[in-house]
């Protein structure tokens, strides 16, 4: 699903206009990132929690040449942990 029919979904399911939703998904995404950079959390209780988790760097492997090895450099990068109602709601 892209985001222009999540934007439609939400409208629909919640009575809204599209623009009204866009702007809250924008603002939830810029929230979301500006936490993450600050390494804080974002507990969306019963459906996940958004977090930073740090790389260190490391060797692998170049995927045009696989005999090459390349050095990785360390960054934060993005986890998800799904909330139990996500996880409850998959299993059916």
């Amino acid at each position: 699903m892209k985001k222009a029919q999540l934007i439609e979904k939400i409208a629909n399911k919640a009575g809204l206009g599209k623009k009204d939703v866009e702007r809250v998904l924008d603002a939830f995404e810029s929230v979301t990132i500006d936490a993450l950079l600050e390494k804080d959390e974002v507990t969306l209780t019963g459906f996940g929690t958004f977090s930073a988790r740090f790389r260190s760097s490391r060797l692998g492997v170049d995927p045009r040449n696989p005999q090459q090895k390349i050095q990785m450099p360390e960054m934060s990068v993005p986890k998800f942990k799904a909330g139990k109602n996500l996880k409850e709601a998959l299993k059916k």
